[in-house]
């Protein structure tokens, strides 16, 4: 009841304080406006503001752990509660049995599982669970071929001493097919927009399989400046 009639009230004046209101949220936008170019011939923030563009206000993303989330926790702007599903304790796998068990619960709503390709592999086979009960998610696998979050603790604590961190991957839009899916591979930008398009349309369980260079570690530095310590 007290949230109710408070909510029915309006202030008699503008706060004194609504010009700071306004230049933190000026300061949010900026942060969570994403760079359009990096390394690479895909850039992931010209990806992620396309997907805030035509997702609807309900679609559900979930991810796991990896530093391609760092892409969607930054620059994908949340605008419903209930739409994100990542995991507190940094848990790598998370993102793509986190998307059945949403498009389970929620049948009519668009659900987006992010997954790095170190993360993908590890809980990747819950994607026959999505064909199997006609789960339309879409996995968008980000494939930079490393774990890049070690990695990228690797360079920075022990520069050019790698170990154990580079990954030879499986063709993962050819899975996605062999399951019975639908797989798109992106292998610059402009890519991207129709291959999800076309994930979608499909009606099934689909994975659009971003190749990203190695060198757009995180969306500020590449591989080669934290090994330099710039």
């Amino acid at each position: 009841a007290f949230v109710e009639a408070f909510a029915r009230r309006k202030p008699a004046a503008k706060p004194v304080w609504a010009a700071e209101i306004e230049k933190a949220h000026a300061a949010y936008l900026e942060w969570s406006t994403p760079p359009q170019t990096g390394p690479g011939a895909v850039h992931m923030g010209p990806i992620i503001e396309h997907l805030g563009k035509v997702l609807p206000e309900d679609a559900i993303l979930t991810n796991g752990a990896g530093n391609y989330a760092t892409w969607v926790h930054r620059f994908y702007r949340n605008r419903r509660f209930g739409t994100q599903a990542a995991p507190t304790s940094g848990s790598m796998g998370y993102g793509t049995p986190a998307a059945v068990a949403a498009q389970s619960l929620f049948p009519d709503r668009t659900v987006i599982a992010f997954a790095g390709d170190g993360c993908f592999l590890m809980n990747g086979q819950e994607f026959a669970t999505a064909v199997q009960y006609d789960l339309p998610i879409i996995v968008i696998v980000v494939n930079n071929g490393i774990y890049g979050t070690i990695r990228m603790h690797q360079e920075r604590e022990y520069p050019s001493r790698v170990v154990g961190t580079e990954l030879k991957n499986p063709d993962f839009a050819a899975l996605a097919r062999a399951h019975g899916g639908h797989g798109e591979t992106v292998e610059k930008t402009a890519d991207f927009a129709p291959a999800f398009e076309r994930a979608r349309a499909s009606g099934k369980p689909a994975i659009v399989e971003i190749k990203l260079d190695p060198e757009a570690i995180t969306p500020t530095r590449t591989i080669t400046q934290i090994r330099q310590k710039l």
